[in-house]
C-alpha cells in the first residue's frame, strides 16, 4: 500500500511543562507559569451561570471583547484581533509575512513557538545570543540580513525571566531595518512594576511595524480557555482577518476574557501576591547558591551552576514530593530549572521540601 505523501519538517516539537509524575496522583505543578490564583470572581461567575446556546457559533470578530480591551487600554479597536491563545497569532503573523528561505531572528533562550511557526512555513531561524540570560539588542542587530522579515521577542523573556528596559527596546526598534517586523510579546506585563520597564503596547501603540501580543493565559489565570490577542496596524489586521479561522475564540472564552479585564481587585491581588512571594523565594533559594533572575514576572529562572546539587537532582527530589518544576534542557539550558510562583500554600510547601532537600548538603 503506497501512503499519500507530506512534506516532512525539521523542528523539535513543543514540549510543555509537565503536569504527572510516575511516583504522585497529588501534584504541585510549577512549570507551566500558570496564574498562582486561578481566576477572577468575575470568570467564576460566567462559568457558573453560563446558559447561553452553545449550538450557536461564536462572534467570529470578537465585537464585545475587543471594545472591552479597546477602553481598558486606550487603543484602537480596529487594530486589535483575538486568537485561541496568542500562539495562534505568532501561527498566523507567520503564514502572512513568511515566505521559504526568509529569515526570522528569535533570541537564543526564547518561547519555542516562535521558530516552531516560522520553520512549519519554511522560514530560517537565526538565533541572536544573550549576555547572562539577557536578550542583547546589539547581538540582535548582528544578525539581520537581507533577508529577515521578522523579529520576536518576548518582554519579559520566557523562560529567562530577564527583560530590556524601555530605552532597549526603543533602540532595538529605531536600529532595525523599518520594513522588518518587531513582534513584542506582552505575556507577563502585568507583573511587571520595574521603573525602566514598559510593555510593547505603551511604547509602540502607534507603530506600523511593530506588532503586540497579549495573553489571558497567564495572570488572568484562562489557560484552559486559550484566548489571547494581538495589536498591530490596521493592514495587518484586516489580512490576519483574512486568515484566521471562522470561530477560532469559542464564546465562554469571550466571556470570561471580557470579564477578567473588569475585575481590578483581582490583578492587583495577583501583583501582590507575586511580589511578596517573588522576594521570599529568592531569598530562600539564595541560601542553597541557587541564583534567579531579578524579580519581575511570575516565573524564576533558577540557576545551579554554584549550587551543591544539580538542577536535576533537586528537580528528582522534588518529584518525590509531587512538584514538578520545568527542564530546560528543551531550551538549550545546561543545569538550570524554572519556576513558577504559586499559591501560598504550594509555596510554603516548596520552600519545606527545599529545607528538607538541603539540610545535610
Amino acid at each position: 500500500m503506497i501512503n499519500p505523501s507530506f512534506r516532512k519538517i525539521n523542528l523539535q516539537a513543543y514540549k510543555p511543562g509537565r503536569s504527572i509524575t510516575k511516583k504522585n496522583n497529588k501534584i504541585i505543578k510549577l512549570s507551566a507559569n500558570e496564574s498562582a490564583l486561578g481566576i477572577s470572581d468575575k470568570a467564576k461567575k460566567v462559568l457558573k451561570s453560563f446558559n447561553s446556546n452553545i449550538s450557536k457559533y461564536p462572534d467570529g470578530k470578537f465585537k464585545e471583547l475587543i471594545n472591552t480591551i479597546s477602553k481598558k487600554y486606550n487603543c484602537d479597536l480596529n487594530k486589535v484581533i483575538c486568537g485561541s491563545g496568542s500562539d495562534e497569532i505568532i501561527q498566523m503573523l507567520c503564514q502572512l509575512f513568511l515566505n521559504k528561505g526568509d529569515e526570522v531572528i528569535v533570541p537564543q533562550y526564547s518561547f519555542l513557538m516562535y521558530r516552531i511557526y516560522a520553520k512549519i512555513v519554511g522560514a530560517k531561524v537565526i538565533y541572536s545570543k544573550e549576555l547572562n540570560f539577557k536578550v542583547s539588542i546589539k547581538e540582535i542587530i548582528k544578525k539581520v540580513s537581507k533577508k529577515t522579515k521578522i523579529v520576536f521577542l518576548a518582554n519579559p523573556n520566557n523562560p529567562t525571566g530577564t527583560y530590556i528596559s524601555k530605552k532597549e527596546l526603543l533602540d532595538l526598534r529605531k536600529k532595525l531595518r523599518q520594513n522588518i517586523l518587531l513582534v513584542v510579546d506582552d505575556a507577563y506585563f502585568e507583573y511587571m512594576l520595574n521603573k525602566d520597564y514598559k510593555s510593547g503596547l505603551d511604547l509602540f501603540k502607534n507603530k506600523n511595524n511593530v506588532f503586540i501580543l497579549r495573553t489571558f493565559s497567564k495572570i488572568y489565570g484562562l489557560a484552559a480557555l486559550r484566548v489571547g490577542w494581538g495589536y498591530g496596524d490596521k493592514k495587518i489586521i484586516k489580512e490576519l482577518y483574512r486568515i484566521k479561522p471562522p470561530f477560532n475564540v469559542n464564546k465562554i472564552a469571550q466571556i470570561c476574557a471580557k470579564e477578567s479585564l473588569t475585575d481590578r481587585k483581582f490583578l492587583q491581588k495577583s501583583v501582590n501576591h507575586n511580589i511578596f512571594w517573588c522576594k521570599r523565594i529568592k531569598k530562600e533559594f539564595e541560601k542553597y547558591n541557587i541564583s534567579t533572575n531579578d524579580i519581575g514576572p511570575n516565573f524564576f529562572l533558577l540557576n545551579f551552576s554554584k549550587c551543591k546539587l544539580s538542577a536535576e537532582k533537586v528537580e528528582k527530589k522534588l518529584e518525590n514530593y509531587g512538584i514538578i518544576l520545568r527542564e530546560m534542557k528543551s531550551y538549550g539550558i545546561k543545569n538550570c530549572l524554572r519556576l513558577t510562583i504559586g499559591s501560598k500554600k504550594e509555596n510554603i510547601f516548596l520552600l519545606n521540601k527545599m529545607k528538607s532537600i538541603f539540610k545535610h548538603v
